[in-house]
């Protein structure tokens, strides 16, 4: 048995690696639960072994040294880290500590989600922007101002006029992960590598010498603290700080609760934990601090985390595992994706035995072997990923995985289009894979929408030979299904009522059902609002289809393509045989050229309806939006809190407009 200074030498040495390999190279040599074990097993070796400690262990350590490409900016006070707490027991530890210093008896908190991002933060002189800067090692970080301007979520000048003299916010840089998730399918249909996951990307993209670069990355800033502070008073809790920080201008979690004790803060852990795949951004826990600052200050810190607040972790979304093999699955358009088989593991909240592998540029990324030890995530709503091989723990020649020359359901040749990251399978025609996921997609409830018409009926249909195509599914009978496993009368009359009852529907959804690739529901829309008529979708040439808003080359070509093929355009002329129709919203016509041409951007909060249901409008209108204002903005819509939107909208000269205004062009249109 090693002694414990030998064992704590290696643990420094490995965390030591695997925090340089993480913060330093955005290359993670471990998960982070295995990560977090192996710290806590270091912290609980040295406080049993005291004289064993030294200033650069881990332990004592708040992040890792800024890179040498960045200028160096000095926090004017330490942006330290957290102590960590796992269970309600931590807690309950956690507020009598603090009660006990503070001779009170239970302490009001204040919780918020704890983000999975990189810590920012901004100083702000007389209201303007100033500085940005990283965590780096606590005492000092890199200098990003250049790429946090870019951010349309930092404030180029705060809003109102009750602010210090000098104010200095921090908060975490974040991507939600529906931005992450298209911004790793667009990387990945012009053949680029994938990010792996939403906190590296935000790492990676702040740390960019080129601020182009981070501009076309979906960096979201929010915030949750003020640092320094000079020449100004703030309120006297750390939630009325919250609500100052959204009012001047910042983005600030919605989900703060301000609780009594430690039992109301485990159940506030224990609601967030259950809407943690619902929430737009990653979250690893939740922060709960005591909530009135004069407490805090009382409270103090000891070296690297402050004494007044604690992060309750929730359990890990990243866990090690070995690969047993991969499957290759074929798509609704097509193309093979690879999914790993692993050994059942428990992460992000769920036993996980395959994760996605993505394409054959993914795989030879990875270097991933059969029988490796492999990193997989999983967060929120996404299929679990492989994320990492890990190589270094590798025992003698593992087989390589090779991708498949034929298709695995139709064995037909397998191809790949110059510049794309995917490989098909084109026999779409005849290959099962691809027409059983084409059935599934037009039923389902963003295309169609035919509810009681799941996968399970949907495979038996075509196992049977009663349907091979979406057009198929418009000749069933009730005496058809009825005769199907499990089905029965009642069953079957339902499918066959929700079948007819799909035949009324709208032009958008109609579009998004079959299937075009790279035309999802905001594509369809647009083509919709810009064509009007079917007909003419599909006789537009892609130049044409090109001066759709958010269509480009790529997109048109495979709109142009789709409808130019004779088997396309009669399956469409077949759906619309079946009795398939739509009608454009009452008065669309007429009122359709009252903001034809122009493109508009909301932004701010409105008091009457949503930034969602004002874009309907002006799409209603005949109009187009946009998420940011640029040159070829015509109207900014806007409400209180606009921020730089407005700011550039003014620097451009575009039309602004605020709520009334609007409400007012929305009641001329309606008369």
């Amino acid at each position: 048995m090693s002694s414990p200074e030998h064992e704590i030498d290696e643990l420094r040495v490995r965390l030591d690696r695997w925090s340089l390999a993480y913060h330093r190279d955005d290359k993670p040599l471990a998960s982070d639960a295995e990560y977090d074990r192996e710290l806590r097993r270091l912290r609980e070796l040295e406080t049993a072994h005291p004289h064993l400690i030294l200033p650069t262990s881990p332990t004592q350590r708040v992040g890792d040294k800024p890179l040498d490409q960045f200028i160096s900016v000095r926090h004017k006070v330490p942006m330290l880290s957290l102590d960590n707490a796992f269970s309600g027991d931590d807690l309950e530890a956690f507020e009598e500590r603090n009660a006990n210093k503070l001779g009170s008896s239970i302490l009001t908190f204040c919780c918020e989600p704890k983000l999975d991002g990189v810590a920012m933060s901004l100083l702000y002189e007389h209201g303007a922007f100033v500085t940005a800067a990283t965590r780096g090692d606590g005492t000092t970080g890199e200098d990003i101002t250049h790429n946090a301007r870019t951010m349309e979520t930092v404030p180029l000048r705060l809003q109102g006029g009750d602010y210090p003299t000098m104010l200095e916010v921090r908060g975490e840089v974040v991507i939600p992960r529906a931005a992450f998730q298209r911004m790793n399918e667009k990387q990945a249909s012009v053949g680029e590598p994938i990010f792996q996951n939403p906190r590296n990307a935000a790492a990676g993209s702040l740390r960019q010498l080129d601020p182009r670069i981070t501009a076309n990355r979906p960096l979201v800033f929010m915030a949750y603290s003020v640092g320094y502070v000079e020449g100004g008073s703030l309120p006297g809790s750390h939630s009325e700080t919250l609500s100052y920080l959204n009012r001047i201008g910042f983005k600030t979690s919605k989900l703060t609760e301000v609780v009594d004790g430690w039992q109301a803060a485990e159940a506030f852990v224990e609601r967030i934990l259950e809407q943690r795949d619902e929430i737009e951004v990653d979250i690893d826990g939740v922060v709960i601090k005591v909530n009135d600052l004069e407490q805090q200050s009382a409270l103090g810190f000891v070296s690297r985390a402050p004494r007044w607040a604690i992060a309750r972790k929730f359990p890990a979304q990243e866990e090690v595992t070995t690969l047993f093999g991969v499957d290759f699955q074929v798509g609704r358009t097509g193309a093979i994706t690879p999914v790993a088989r692993l050994q059942p593991v428990f992460v992000g909240g769920v036993t996980v035995s395959n994760a996605t592998l993505h394409n054959a540029d993914e795989i030879a990324r990875l270097d991933v072997r059969i029988g490796d030890q492999v990193i997989v995530r999983r967060a929120g709503d996404v299929i679990p990923q492989i994320v990492k091989a890990l190589d270094d723990r590798r025992e003698g020649e593992l087989p390589k995985v090779t991708f498949p020359d034929q298709c695995p359901d139709c064995s037909a040749v397998l191809t790949r289009d110059l510049g794309e990251a995917a490989i098909r399978c084109e026999n779409s025609l005849a290959c099962p894979a691809q027409q059983k996921a084409a059935l599934e997609h037009f039923v389902s409830r963003k295309a169609m929408d035919i509810d009681g018409v799941g996968e399970k009926l949907l495979h038996q249909l075509f196992d049977q030979g009663l349907v091979s195509d979406i057009a198929d599914l418009y000749g069933l009978t009730v005496e058809q299904l009825a005769a199907l496993d499990r089905m029965g009368h009642k069953s079957a009359v339902k499918a066959i009522e929700a079948i007819e009852s799909s035949k009324t529907t709208e032009l958008p959804r109609f579009l998004y059902a079959l299937g075009i690739r790279e035309v999802g529901e905001a594509t369809a829309r647009a083509l919709a609002t810009h064509f009007v008529d079917l007909e003419m979708i599909m006789t537009a040439s892609p130049e044409s289809l090109e001066e759709v808003n958010d269509v480009g080359p790529v997109v048109a070509s495979h709109i142009h393509r789709f409808f130019a093929k004779d088997m396309n355009r009669e399956l469409v002329g077949r759906l619309i045989g079946a009795g398939i129709v739509w009608s454009l919203p009452e008065g669309q016509v007429a009122l359709k050229a009252l903001l034809a041409g122009q493109t508009w951007v909301v932004t701010g909060k409105l008091e009457t309806m949503s930034r969602d249901e004002a874009g309907a409008a002006i799409r209603w209108l005949g109009g187009q939006t946009a998420s940011s204002v640029s040159k070829k903005t015509d109207v900014l819509l806007a409400g209180p809190g606009a921020g730089s939107k407005l700011s550039k909208a003014e620097s451009l000269g575009v039309r602004v407009i605020d709520e009334n205004d609007f409400m007012r062009l929305l009641a001329e249109a309606e008369q």
